[in-house]
């Protein structure tokens, strides 16, 4: 599976739709392990546009600290499955977290 998470300097960016990057990482859902990560920059942000982008990109997964509900129904759309309220870290960390279980998150840093 893909995982994808937006990032600003390295880190979380706790809005989706205004990172810098978007990291990717191939992880083994069944292992636990996270593979390869590369780093993608977005197209410039329009509504419905980065959904659409992340999941031709193959994504199955987004973990954010805060995204809109219609950036959630297009994902939902996709088959994406899409984690919010995530508090912060670089991708490897969230996404081992995540894996293993112990991924802290809480309320959705946007609100439209």
């Amino acid at each position: 599976m893909k995982i994808a998470i937006p990032i600003a300097g390295g880190t979380l960016c706790q809005h989706f739709g205004h990172c810098e990057q978007f990291a990717l990482l191939d992880v083994d859902e069944a292992g636990g392990r996270v593979g390869a990560m590369s780093l993608h920059i977005p197209p410039p942000h329009e509504p419905g546009v980065l959904p659409k982008w992340l999941a031709e990109l193959g994504v199955g997964l987004v973990i954010a600290g805060g995204m809109g509900q219609r950036a959630q129904a297009i994902f939902s759309e996709h088959g994406v499955k899409v984690v919010v309220g995530a508090q912060g870290g670089t991708p490897q960390e969230i996404a081992k977290a995540y894996l293993g279980g112990m991924l802290t998150t809480g309320p959705n840093a946007c609100d439209h």
